[in-house]
């Protein structure tokens, strides 16, 4: 077993690496199943491993079937702003919303839900989508003394993305392990995710930099 190379001003943020998200899944991203032996080796190697898991009620806002009409990946207009729909993904308490069963979760320190909000969404593991709702994550990593994070996970593009710019305005040194995560790549959000997380400040590198 590796020794950890990462003391406590350090964690590692695995997000979302759940059945919903995997090939099978409701909303499965491509190859979402292939991060995770990797994210169990890297979970070795930091004594503060956070994961997040979507949690979300049934009829979310976030949920096309939630509203009339609504198609998976339109948007609608919701009280804090556009909101892409999404076919039902993560229910609280259902299979898909359960890790992926090969992902190690005892090394975890924290698990995070998020999304749990039915009014809200929540692809950030800091701030949910209203941008003032926090969860709680940056005061908890605060209180460990943690300044650096690594993120590894489900979707590159938009939950990983969201929760790295959102670290780095909380005050964290921020990197993303690219081939640690899956994207969806909805119409060039790949690209756009990392534009703007290049912007915020966020470190882009590979397993083997880690």
């Amino acid at each position: 077993m590796p020794l950890k190379r990462y003391g406590a001003d350090c964690a590692l943020l695995v997000v979302d690496v759940q059945n919903s998200f995997c090939p099978g899944g409701e909303l499965a991203v491509p190859g979402g199943d292939e991060v995770v032996p990797l994210i169990n080796h890297l979970s070795l190697l930091f004594e503060n491993v956070v994961l997040t898991q979507d949690w979300h009620p049934a009829g979310h806002a976030s949920f096309a079937s939630s509203h009339p009409g609504g198609q998976p990946f339109h948007s609608v207009t919701l009280p804090y702003g556009e909101q892409t729909l999404w076919p039902d993904h993560c229910v609280a308490d259902s299979p898909g919303a359960a890790f992926h069963p090969e992902l190690e979760t005892e090394h975890a320190r924290l698990v995070l839900r998020k999304g749990i909000h039915a009014g809200v969404d929540s692809y950030s593991a800091f701030v949910e989508a209203d941008r003032t709702t926090v969860t709680g994550l940056a005061g908890y990593l605060n209180a460990l003394g943690v300044k650096k994070v690594w993120l590894a996970g489900l979707a590159t593009d938009f939950c990983v993305a969201w929760s790295a710019i959102d670290a780095c305005a909380a005050g964290l040194e921020t990197h993303v392990i690219e081939d640690a995560c899956r994207a969806i790549d909805i119409d060039g959000s790949l690209a756009e995710a990392w534009m703007q997380m290049r912007q915020a400040g966020v470190k882009r590198l590979r397993s083997d930099e880690v």
